[in-house]
């Protein structure tokens, strides 16, 4: 499992310094950015999984920047903590309304903080936890990296493996290929779009052993699935 990517804007040097060590140690990529203008362009370079955002910054403030990224088609479901001092019930619910997903108020614990972002990443980007999957006999550790299938292992490349980690924790919902790359391969990875079609071929013919690869279902003109298929 690729490690999520955490984006954390925040002037103060030594919060920032803590911050990053923190997230880091908890098994996280962290960049940092000390300005909006900063942000924006690590947004621009590659979409961070989750967004630590801090409420006064030198630029422009916090509050501002989630009205724009909750405002662009690209960045709108982006997950978004915000960080600030203001302890008050009204600044809370400010921030809240404006469309930040949750408010850690400073001075914060490094435990909660690492909480608040994991909790936050199990909504918005279940293949990114390290929890144990099983769905109709099949099952996928992502920790030790292992799939098993009707108690049979199965062999499968690192690809395949993240593929299926992200359909196992999305059943029952259809995906187009051009989804499929921004969800698993993230938008900063230019790849065509039949690409996809290599990898499920390959994800299929690993699942056969468990005779589980009917799972994995091709909607023509549409994408794929991943999940029992419904009787009528």
């Amino acid at each position: 499992m690729s490690k999520a990517d955490i984006l954390v804007v925040e002037d103060e040097e030594s919060i920032a310094t803590l911050i990053q060590f923190t997230l880091t140690q908890g098994g996280f990529n962290v960049k940092l950015a000390d300005s909006i203008s900063q942000a924006r362009h690590h947004i621009s370079e590659q979409l961070p999984h989750l967004i630590l955002l801090d409420w006064m910054l030198p630029d422009i403030s916090g509050i501002d920047f989630i009205r724009e990224i909750r405002s662009n088609s690209r960045t709108q479901s982006l997950p978004i903590i915000l960080l600030t001092a203001r302890s008050d019930e009204l600044d809370k619910e400010k921030g809240l309304n404006t469309g930040a997903d949750d408010y850690v108020t400073k001075p914060f614990s490094p435990r909660e903080l690492t909480a608040r972002v994991n909790a936050l990443l199990r909504r918005h980007h279940p293949h990114k936890t390290t929890q144990l999957i099983s769905i109709n006999g099949l099952n996928l550790d992502p920790i030790n990296k292992v799939v098993s299938g009707n108690g049979v292992i199965l062999n499968l490349g690192a690809t395949e493996f993240k593929l299926l980690h992200f359909f196992m924790t999305h059943p029952n919902r259809l995906y187009s290929r051009i989804q499929l790359l921004d969800f698993v391969w993230g938008d900063h990875v230019f790849m065509e779009e039949r690409t996809i079609d290599v990898h499920i071929r390959r994800l299929r013919q690993s699942l056969k052993p468990s005779g589980l690869d009917n799972l994995l279902q091709t909607v023509r003109g549409f994408g794929y699935r991943f999940g029992k298929e419904e009787t009528q």
